[in-house]
């Protein structure tokens, strides 16, 4: 099994997703509701999310290839992307944007918020997707890593299941402050998750 790719995948998409700290936005979207409609939302959400990242996983690096792109220059496209994303995690932009997402879902009345924002853009957003096509680019024609890779976002899921389901107590154990400092910690981990893509597109492109 190649661990050091299972290792990077994990901490990517565990990153980028970041079960924990959608909690506060599940707890915000689901506060009218009961508990057993919670954990339909939650399951559906998850399910949602995983349908799309595990296609992305599949056929992501054909569709690239049909467009005409190469696998660096995504990387480097990637891998700004990701930088953008660590930034507004490390400056908690992210969150109060997640909150807005939440209460504007609210206040239209969204027919299912399990797809939106829970599922799209919160968990498969553009972080992920761009995360899952960059790690199935590395996994290309190696089926053992492409298998690897579907695995780890399945357990990506259940962790955002499981986080949903326990939203009320992580909430409480947490508390504000843990919440920010976990997100700030993450955030500051994606920044060089996202560096490393850069530089790797880079060095692949001009062959150095």
């Amino acid at each position: 099994m190649p661990i050091e790719f299972l290792i990077s995948a994990l901490v990517t998409l565990i990153v980028v997703v970041d079960p924990v700290g959608l909690v506060p936005t599940f707890l915000a979207i689901t506060e009218r509701m009961s508990d057993g409609v919670r954990r339909k939302v939650a399951l559906r959400a998850s399910c949602i999310a995983g349908a799309i990242l595990i296609g992305v996983a599949l056929i992501g690096d054909w569709l690239l290839h049909k467009l005409g792109i190469t696998l660096p220059a995504f990387r480097i496209a990637g891998g700004l992307l990701l930088f953008a994303v660590a930034f507004e995690m490390v400056l908690g932009i992210r969150q109060r944007r997640a909150t807005e997402d939440a209460e504007h879902a609210l206040e239209e009345h969204a027919r299912d918020v399990a797809a939106f924002p829970l599922a799209i853009p919160m968990m498969a957003g553009p972080g992920a997707i761009t995360a899952t096509i960059l790690l199935a680019g590395q996994a290309a024609y190696r089926p053992q890593w492409l298998a690897v890779l579907l695995a780890v976002v399945v357990a990506v899921v259940l962790a955002c299941v499981i986080s949903f389901l326990a939203a009320g107590r992580i909430g409480k154990l947490l508390g504000v402050t843990g919440n920010v400092v976990a997100s700030r910690l993450l955030g500051v981990l994606l920044t060089a998750l996202a560096v490393q893509y850069v530089v790797d597109g880079v060095r692949a492109a001009f062959g150095t």
